[in-house]
């Protein structure tokens, strides 16, 4: 049976939470496979607005299992604090499985996070300052500690133990902070490990169980393919592998068992955080987008920068990932406009560029080609088919399959549950 992945296609907030919602009476597992609580999804269900940062959406669906993969680095502060959240107001939790394998991000890398972002000055990245970075950057480093420590207590003090030896050093020595306490940080996380141990699972085994019963697994990235650490817009990137291959990576599920990528992605283009974007529209156009799409961050609140659709990183996230289908959000967002301008290409020193340039530089200072599509001035909040769609509305669509090199099965025309229309099945 299949696992299908669902990721970002642009620099995250493509609308997943919507995506993966939709998806979730269709499916028995949804595992969050990379990423901390430096993402996020919204899930509009009925009046009900859901703020997710690190629980799978799949935790809003009474059928499904979710699950917290392998990949995924995790503040059990964060994540106690959503579960309790989300219990607040009748959602219960209880299904939830964590890989022991995932793991945790601790004091000193949220106190490292903030420092060194701080001191970068003007060259900062825009990290959100939660410990992700140094979390992974323990993990390679191999001194991180993870969640089936939380389950040893021996185990986990002389984890901490180790890793405040060397980052005291660093904090007292190099910034002037204060040294972190060890027994105090043991404390605090064996307190965790009472409420964490009935989640915590060897996910990978399940999951490859599952789909040998014929279950469905659905896998979901946060942000999106351009903040990859290895494809994405480096070092304005996140810490982990948003893409499909790191949906493999990250939940412990081979690629041979992926059967369908589906990539969202946003009618026109935001982004949050420093770093190259060729189109976006730093004006009275680009204000119009962010107040008419709430363009602001589910997680940090922060603006987002916005601009017009880009065709050439679409084409890109559909080579880097295998995308079989697009799920189209916001179109709902672009109606009122008479025109709408279409990155087809960049021009860097006078050379044109179908696809994104090799170097750095040179995508810094890429130009977008705009190619117009006429806008349409109707409502389609209420359509529920392609058909239903003004003509300009399906034009400005099949123009944007065509130059994304993958089709559109689905798009969004509106905020709610209900609010998408279905052109093929994603399952």
């Amino acid at each position: 049976m299949p696992a299908v992945v669902l990721f970002g296609a642009q620099w995250g907030d493509e609308g997943k939470g919507k995506a993966t919602d939709l998806l979730g009476d269709q499916v028995d597992y949804v595992v969050r496979y990379q990423g901390g609580n430096n993402a996020g999804h919204t899930v509009v269900i009925g009046d009900q607005k859901y703020a997710l940062h690190l629980l799978p959406t799949g935790v809003l669906s009474p059928n499904v299992i979710p699950v917290i993969g392998n990949g995924v680095v995790i503040d059990p502060s964060v994540l106690l604090s959503e579960i309790d959240g989300l219990a607040a107001r009748g959602v219960s939790s209880e299904r939830l499985l964590i890989s022991a394998n995932a793991h945790l991000i601790m004091p000193h890398h949220r106190a490292i996070d903030k420092v060194t972002e701080r001191y970068l000055g003007k060259a900062k990245i825009g990290t959100t300052g939660r410990g992700i970075g140094p979390a992974y950057g323990d993990k390679i480093y191999r001194m991180g500690v993870r969640v089936q420590d939380l389950l040893d207590p021996g185990i986990l003090q002389q984890k901490i133990e180790v890793a405040l030896n060397e980052k005291n050093q660093i904090l007292t020595k190099i910034y002037n902070r204060r040294a972190i306490d060890a027994g105090k940080v043991l404390e605090e996380y064996l307190g965790y490990a009472e409420r964490l141990k009935p989640h915590i699972a060897d996910t990978s085994l399940i999951l490859n169980k599952a789909l040998d019963s014929g279950k469905v697994v659905l896998l979901e990235g946060g942000q999106g393919n351009l903040l990859d650490i290895d494809h994405g817009t480096y070092p304005f990137v996140t810490s982990s592998s948003p893409t499909s291959g790191g949906a493999c990576s990250g939940s412990g599920i081979p690629p041979t068992r992926l059967t369908r990528v589906i990539g969202i992605i946003k009618a026109y283009t935001t982004r949050v955080g420093a770093g190259p974007f060729p189109t976006e529209l730093d004006n009275e156009m680009g204000e119009w987008l962010r107040t008419t799409g709430g363009e602001y961050g589910v997680t940090t609140g922060r603006n987002r920068r916005c601009g017009w659709f880009d065709a050439v990183i679409a084409r890109y996230a559909t080579r880097i990932n295998g995308v079989t289908d697009f799920f189209l959000t916001k179109l709902d967002v672009l109606s009122g406009l008479e025109t709408i301008p279409v990155c087809v290409a960049y021009e860097v020193d006078g050379v044109r560029y179908d696809e994104i340039p090799m170097t750095q530089t040179d995508f810094h200072h890429a130009k977008p080609v705009y190619e117009d599509f006429p806008g349409w001035k109707e409502d389609i909040t209420g359509a529920r088919s392609f058909e239903d769609l003004p003509a300009n509305a399906q034009s400005y669509v099949k123009a944007l399959e065509k130059m994304s090199g993958a089709r559109i099965s689905a798009i969004g025309v509106g905020p709610g549950r209900t609010e998408t229309l279905q052109i093929n099945p994603l399952i």
